[in-house]
């Protein structure tokens, strides 16, 4: 007679798991994940200036002056816009190396496509104030604000475009082709003539055409069509809700889940966390409760199913010895928020008692952090990008300048998920010592009769 435990097994296994490795192994959402990753370490970089320009300590900002001069802040803030100002670019140049890659296409030339296109169908006019005439003009230039974050989903768009006209011409066979006895690299680039001519062509009448509408180029088509509604969707409750539950539940069945979750929803996150960051270096409110950083403040404690307490609970009040001698290696890597060793050690995946917390408590936790920030009883994360790794109590305090608060609510998250796992964990320690107790009789019993044989 099949358990309700088998029978759920059975339906993730025939109606979800399908979907989601079509999910996970998708090729265009596979670039855009690697993409994204690849500018991870300048977004890191650059938050690192931006928490050295705005640390909350009294007379820090007059200290600093009295070293580096008035204008030190101002000097931080060129590598902050040298890094979160130019994401768009990056992610142009990373979504389309990686997806180039994939279809064994030049990654090199295919990048520089990308960004040619995403430069062409970008608008070339600034809004000037000029002191002089005390007039805002119209001058020729690239406007930063579409390279940064506010132009991702359209330079996502354009590398993808950009990659597949260059695979179709490829493929097709339509390039010019050297003799063998040409160099390499003068052959790549003949190769890549007619495509590229040809996606310039593309990406140029794409722009013409938009600019014949009422939209003034195609970040604001996007803008309203697709950015507006999915980052609305994405940074509300709900949204954090059903971004939390999913990855819990690929995790539950051995998925890497937030590898998969993040492939769709980076984008959405990184543009969320840069308003903030844009809001925060402008002195003014945060508009966004839920970022890039809101999961892994919130729901990541220890790694997925916020873990950390049950980690610490294993190590330290388990009887079982299987289960605290997991606990003891997995103290480090879970301050790192590292828990692989506990989610396939236990194991957590498919386990039926303890999925129940592993599910449960990061939805807990996304409620009371999302409510408290929206109430302001904890000030919202700046959009500093922080290494995932960051151990918990710190990621809090410096994702949201030095608060206190932040670091309370997480002490509060703990309490909270320490009181969901820790049923659950004297059950199953109880079930895993009989287990213990019953091998060892059994290995006891096949000694004696060992003896006896003798």
């Amino acid at each position: 007679m099949p358990t309700t435990m088998d029978k759920l097994t059975a339906f993730l296994d025939r109606y979800f798991v399908p979907y989601a490795a079509k999910v996970a192994n998708q090729t265009h959402l596979q670039a855009i994940r690697d993409g994204l990753v690849m500018s991870m370490s300048l977004i890191i970089v650059g938050s690192v200036f931006l928490i050295i320009g705005n640390i909350p300590i009294p007379g820090y900002y007059d200290f600093m002056a009295s070293i580096f001069g008035s204008g030190w802040k101002q000097a931080l803030s060129i590598p902050v816009s040298a890094t979160f100002g130019l994401l768009g670019l990056f992610v142009s140049i990373g979504v389309s190396y990686r997806l180039a890659e994939k279809y064994s296409l030049d990654s090199i030339t295919s990048a520089i496509a990308s960004v040619t296109s995403f430069m062409i169908v970008s608008p070339y006019e600034i809004h000037a104030f000029i002191k002089d005439i005390g007039q805002t003009v119209d001058v020729r230039g690239i406007n930063l604000d579409y390279m940064g974050a506010k132009g991702m989903f359209v330079s996502i768009i354009m590398a993808i475009v950009s990659v597949e006209i260059m695979r179709f011409f490829v493929r097709k066979g339509i390039v010019i082709k050297l003799p063998e006895s040409v160099p390499s690299a003068v052959s790549k680039s003949f190769t890549a003539l007619v495509p590229i001519l040809f996606i310039i062509l593309f990406s140029l009448l794409l722009r013409i055409g938009i600019e014949k509408t009422s939209w003034e180029n195609i970040h604001v088509l996007i803008q309203t069509f697709v950015s507006k509604p999915l980052l609305h969707a994405g940074g509300s409750y709900w949204g954090a809700m059903l971004t939390t539950l999913f990855i819990s539940l690929l995790w539950a069945i051995g998925l890497h889940g937030s590898t998969i979750v993040q492939a769709v929803m980076m984008p959405i996150w990184l543009t969320l966390m840069d308003q903030n960051r844009i809001a925060f270096e402008s002195g003014q409110e945060l508009p966004n409760v839920v970022t890039f950083d809101f999961f892994y403040f919130s729901t990541k404690m220890g790694g997925a199913g916020s873990t950390l307490i049950l980690v610490f609970f294993m190590a330290f009040l388990a009887k079982s010895q299987h289960l605290k001698e997991i606990g003891k290696l997995s103290v480090v890597p879970g301050i790192f928020n590292i828990n692989e060793p506990v989610i396939f050690g236990v194991p957590i995946v498919l386990n039926p008692l303890l999925l129940i917390p592993f599910i449960t408590a990061p939805l807990v936790a996304t409620t009371t952090t999302y409510f408290a920030m929206a109430t302001d009883l904890v000030p919202k994360l700046t959009g500093v990008t922080l290494p995932w790794t960051t151990p918990v109590g710190i990621y809090g305090f410096l994702a949201t300048n030095g608060s206190f608060a932040a670091v309370f609510l997480t002490i509060f998250n703990l309490l909270i998920i320490g009181a969901i796992y820790y049923p659950f964990f004297k059950v199953f320690d109880k079930q895993k010592c009989k287990e213990e107790q019953t091998l060892e009789q059994q290995k006891i019993s096949m000694q004696q009769d060992e003896v006896k044989a003798l």
